[in-house]
């Protein structure tokens, strides 16, 4: 059996010595690394082993010894347990500096770029109560309904009312609808059996509209009384402008499943962003940080510095949020997007905000935008908005083969970012400057938007 330099349940005295980038302190013993929860750099801490592996271990705080001067009062440790805040501990100045060298991190590590300008991270005035939309597991309890979130790597449910990073409003309406459910005497899912019926509740909240959309994620179509109980919601919660069941049969950790049922008023509700107006359906994707969004989208807009002449390609478009906001800059927009629903709403809300010259498209972006260069579309710029794995590498030969001037990107996940940023580099695409930009105070998730300008 192997040896290790710390063995489970075994109590030490360690230092502090660097953050992972998920926000855990490092502590060292004879080389062996040490990730320990809610303990930062420079503090000397007492610690309770609770795991040991090949390469590292984990530990927990029994006790601080000295406290780093960056410490900030913890609002709720379970904040830290669950997953939900795990930067909450630090205070909100050295959690935007910890974002800025995550992204010059992975420029040097990973994109050998270690000279490209990144910038200091732009956060919120007030960082915390800016979710504008929550998914909140359900699980019964001895006989009650209960809502919370799991701690972090189990399936054990730990019971929240005040989420610290949500709007209030929506931390309010979770309370009111799970205890409408209990009235009613709907069953949690139960995940070990597969048996029950309510899996998650799921809010959203306008920011500016304070309209809110509620979803009820079921295990089966059949829902007894279902209409009664978005009626009786809306009564309580007169913000309430949608109840949707969404149908979820499957045994998976996929919180949505594909078929949506209107129990109340509309099927979509009603935002604004940067002045524009936005419907917003049960899938459809919409940064859940609508002031931040604003910030990170003006940012893409200012990078790209666009002329009235622009052609632009809005690739992973959503419902359109990015392409509408510089449409009227521009000669003309064409969006593309996976997703029907999505585009579907895309179309809507260029008609709404009475654009005239976006274009939505249903497909990938890499073979959409062929097709596009095949009709004599050639972009001056593109702006992509992918998910956390970032580009795909046929993507990123056919966003070069359009030979657009300059390339926007905006980025949830540095490491995929840098790495796709050296791919374009080796097709003729230099990276001039990127700017982070804080979605999500309170957790080590990074925005940045990278200019990327084709080299001559």
């Amino acid at each position: 059996m192997k040896e290790y330099p710390v063995q489970k349940n075994q109590r030490l005295t360690v230092s502090i010595i660097d953050l992972t980038h998920e926000g855990m302190g490092v502590a060292k013993v004879d080389g062996y690394p040490l990730f320990i929860e809610n303990s930062l750099p420079g503090e000397e801490v007492e610690v309770l082993v609770i795991k040991v592996g090949n390469k590292f271990g984990f530990a927990k705080v029994e006790n601080w010894l000295t406290e780093s001067p960056d410490r900030q009062p913890i609002k709720d440790v379970d904040l830290l347990r669950t997953g939900i805040a795990p930067l909450s501990h630090l205070s909100y100045e050295k959690q935007l500096e910890f974002k800025q060298e995550q992204v010059k991190n992975v420029m040097k590590k990973i994109a050998k770029m270690p000279d490209v300008p990144v910038y200091e991270t732009l956060g919120m005035e007030k960082p915390f109560g800016y979710r504008n939309k929550a998914q909140i597991p359900v699980r019964r309890v001895d006989g009650e309904l209960m809502t919370g979130f799991y701690r972090k790597n189990s399936h054990q449910m730990i019971a929240i009312d005040d989420y610290y990073i949500q709007d209030p409003a929506i931390d309010e309406a979770i309370s009111v609808i799970r205890n409408i459910l209990q009235r009613f005497d709907v069953r949690a899912y139960d995940e070990e059996s597969h048996k029950g019926m309510l899996r998650h509740i799921i809010v959203r909240r306008g920011h500016y509209t304070h309209e809110m959309m509620v979803i009820l994620v079921t295990r089966k179509e059949k829902f007894f009384k279902g209409d009664l109980i978005a009626e009786t919601i809306n009564k309580e919660l007169p913000e309430v402008v949608s109840v949707i069941q969404n149908i979820n049969e499957d045994k998976t950790n996929v919180i949505l499943g594909k078929e949506n049922r209107v129990l109340f008023g509309k099927d979509h509700m009603i935002d604004k962003l940067l002045g524009n107006t936005f419907r917003i359906s049960p899938q459809s994707f919409f940064q859940v940080n609508t002031l931040q969004a604003e910030v990170l989208y003006q940012t893409a807009i200012d990078f790209a510095d666009l002329k009235k002449s622009d052609v632009v390609i809005d690739a992973y478009s959503g419902i359109g949020t990015i392409g509408i906001s510089l449409a009227n800059q521009v000669k003309d927009v064409y969006g593309v997007e996976v997703t029907r629903e999505a585009i579907l709403d895309a179309q809507i809300n260029a008609e709404k905000n009475h654009i005239d010259n976006a274009y939505y498209q249903v497909g990938k972006a890499e073979v959409v935008m062929k097709k596009w260069l095949e009709r004599e579309i050639n972009p001056t710029v593109i702006i992509v908005d992918p998910p956390r794995k970032g580009l795909a590498e046929s993507f990123i030969q056919s966003a070069a083969e359009t030979k657009a001037k300059k390339v926007v990107y905006i980025s949830c996940n540095p490491a995929t970012l840098a790495r796709d940023l050296k791919l374009f580099q080796e097709l003729g695409y230099k990276t001039e400057k990127i700017q982070p930009v804080d979605l999500f105070p309170q957790s080590y998730h990074t925005e940045a938007v990278a200019l990327l300008v084709k080299e001559k």
